[in-house]
């Protein structure tokens, strides 16, 4: 049996692990908010860093300026 802290680093697991030892809820933090990365196709960024570089925008705001926008769309669409 091998224990959590004593896992391979090669990408197998073995049969069995012992975690006993660990802490339940040892990192949550209530109320934290993520920011989860999003990842773009290789062209639709090539695409966008192009018009952020033009606009003098960092590639984020601008997809994100892009989404809000799309999202306004959608919403008067929907009402």
């Amino acid at each position: 049996m091998v224990h959590c802290e004593d896992l391979p680093d090669n990408g197998e697991l073995p049969k069995e692990i012992n975690c006993s030892g660990g802490v339940r809820g040892q990192f949550y933090r209530p109320g934290l908010v993520l920011n989860l990365p999003v990842y773009l196709e290789a062209d639709v960024q090539a695409y966008l860093s192009v018009i952020a570089s033009r606009k003098g925008v960092g590639l984020s705001e601008l997809a994100n300026d892009l989404l809000k926008k799309e999202i306004q769309i959608l919403e008067f669409v929907r009402s």
